[in-house]
């Protein structure tokens, strides 16, 4: 009897040593690490528009300027929790004034903060894991040139087990990967073209965070990739954006980008909800980079609104 206790014992020990080292929050390889660079903040605004940052970070109903002010504070109410964005400002002491680009990149590429803790996947570094080290560096850049907001955020509100951040290190192994998720265009397209939308929309541009249902666990499922959703809120549903939506594909590749730009549909409506500040965000980009998504949301796999 001794030696099965001793046996069981042994296994937990190792079961749970197996599990603190895998739940172990990564950062960059050396390797990546010397692609950073100072950046250019000119280039890195653009990142900053397609990323969406202020539309968490800023004040809640905050325009012109103010969508510069990243202080932080918004409450995101989902089935977890309630998530609050913190301040990442230029402050050095409550924002990432005091980060390095380094940090930055661990942040954005692996959801892991200066000082080793696995950051909430509110923060959609899953997306943002897909960004290449100039654009981490250029949006660094741009981000430091902004102004500096005091004040520290409200903390999360999570109940057990949530709250405890290492078990995100097991999660981030099953569904952090910054590889593509459509490996190829369907049909024929200018290749350049559609992949820069692939780049914008399963990277900085985060749009499958939204438009893709998730598992149980939280993780994306991305044999539905942008085929619709329930809101994370838990408020309404988050429209399928693939040929599989009758609607959506009598869209022309003109008519997404001309909404992306101005907020009408061809039906004439305009753009409402939550995607308000997204269409803000992209009217912002070059043209170029519109029709780059339009490219690209014509010629990915079709999902059934059906399926959702």
């Amino acid at each position: 009897m001794k030696t099965l206790l001793a046996i069981a014992a042994g296994l937990v020990l190792a079961g749970g040593a197996a599990a603190w080292t895998l739940s172990a929050p990564t950062r960059i390889q050396a390797s990546q690490a010397g692609l950073l660079s100072a950046g250019n903040p000119e280039a890195g605004e653009t990142v900053f528009w397609a990323g969406g940052c202020a539309s968490c970070h800023a004040a809640a109903g905050a325009k012109g300027e103010d969508l510069l002010k990243l202080g932080g504070g918004l409450r995101l109410e989902t089935p977890f929790g309630i998530f609050v964005a913190p301040n990442i400002s230029s402050s050095s002491t409550d924002g990432i004034g005091a980060w390095t680009v380094t940090d930055f990149a661990n942040a954005m590429l692996h959801g892991t903060s200066p000082d080793g803790r696995n950051y909430y996947p509110a923060f959609p570094y899953t997306s943002y894991a897909r960004m290449t080290p100039e654009d981490i560096s250029d949006l660094f850049a741009f981000m430091k040139t902004l102004p500096s907001v005091e004040g520290r955020a409200a903390g999360h509100e999570l109940a057990f087990p949530f709250n405890l951040r290492r078990g995100l290190g097991l999660w981030k192994r099953v569904f952090l990967d910054p590889s593509p998720v459509v490996l190829g265009p369907v049909g024929e397209v200018d290749e350049q073209l559609w992949e820069r939308g692939r780049y914008l929309v399963e990277g900085p541009g985060h749009c499958g965070e939204c438009h893709t249902k998730r598992d149980f666990a939280g993780g994306l499922v991305l044999t539905a990739w942008l085929g619709g959703a329930p809101a994370p809120t838990g408020k309404g549903t988050v429209p399928n954006i693939t040929q599989g939506d009758a609607n959506f594909a009598s869209w022309s590749a003109s008519d997404i980008a001309y909404y992306l730009e101005s907020g009408f549909t061809p039906e004439y409506d305009s753009v409402g909800g939550e995607m308000v500040h997204v269409q803000e965000n992209m009217a912002k980009l070059p043209a170029r980079d519109r029709e780059a998504i339009a490219a690209y949301l014509k010629a990915i796999p079709s999902v059934s609104s059906t399926s959702n």
